[in-house]
């Protein structure tokens, strides 16, 4: 059976074959990320994704001010489906699953799992959001609430996710450029989400969860424009340094 590569994943492997078959040859610029979206007929985070991968395995470097390019040397038979799942594909997944799951642990949690829950969202207030133990909490106040639906195979799927987060390098790469760059769990988004709970609302359990999950991945959006903006930045500070040691010579 042919191998089942994620979306990202084969519009990287489409990529490197065009590099392959020379219509891009090493040193070249790449389309624009919108004219490639347009062309794999694919979301623009896709195409991001795509990028990301192409860079952590060193096929294509950015360049300040101008765009995506072709590194000079092409690793021999690469396998770009080692990186696993990516972020933004990771989110749809979770909003899906978790949150419907919200919306029926909504009905169904115990006010045993309800007090649980509030002593997990209580902890994560109490910390600050960069900490490692924030994380913690955070998958422990979504694992609470998969488990509330009181179905294991819903648990099991929603936990499943929150491995491949942690497992996969390409996703895990892109959170660890989140917290680098300052972003964190928002303990004010769990609170909304717990409240409706609480309320045995549904519908508002369902929004709030999807809203949060939603606003993850525009974080993200975002993350990966800081890293384009950074890449520059070193880009222009490796040529003023050039340029002094050039001037420092004469």
């Amino acid at each position: 059976m042919a191998e089942r590569l994620k979306l990202y994943q084969r519009v990287a492997r489409d990529i490197e074959q065009t590099i392959r078959d020379g219509i891009y040859p090493s040193g070249t610029r790449l389309p624009p990320e919108r004219d490639l979206a347009e062309r794999f007929q694919v979301s623009r985070p896709t195409i991001r994704e795509a990028m990301i991968a192409l860079e952590m395995r060193n096929l294509v470097e950015v360049r300040h001010g101008s765009g995506v390019y072709i590194v000079e040397q092409l690793p021999i038979d690469p396998e770009i489906s080692e990186l696993n799942v990516g972020a933004f594909e990771l989110i749809e997944a979770r909003i899906m699953f978790e949150g419907e799951a919200a919306a029926l642990a909504a009905t169904v949690m115990s006010d045993e799992e309800i007090a649980r829950l509030r002593i997990i969202l209580e902890r994560m207030e109490a910390l600050d959001p960069a900490s490692a133990e924030e994380l913690t909490f955070d998958r422990q106040f979504h694992m609470a609430i998969a488990e509330g639906t009181q179905s294991s195979l819903v648990a099991q799927a929603i936990e499943h996710l929150w491995d491949l987060r942690e497992q996969s390098p390409l996703c895990r790469h892109m959170f660890e450029q989140a917290r680098r760059e300052g972003i964190n769990p928002r303990p004010e988004e769990h609170r909304r989400i717990y409240d409706a709970l609480v309320d045995r609302n549904s519908e508002e359990a369902r929004s709030a969860m999807r809203s949060h999950l939603i606003r993850v991945s525009e974080d993200l959006l975002v993350v990966t424009e800081l890293q384009l903006i950074e890449n520059a930045k070193r880009e222009i500070g490796e040529k003023r340094r050039r340029l002094v040691s050039r001037e420092a010579r004469q």
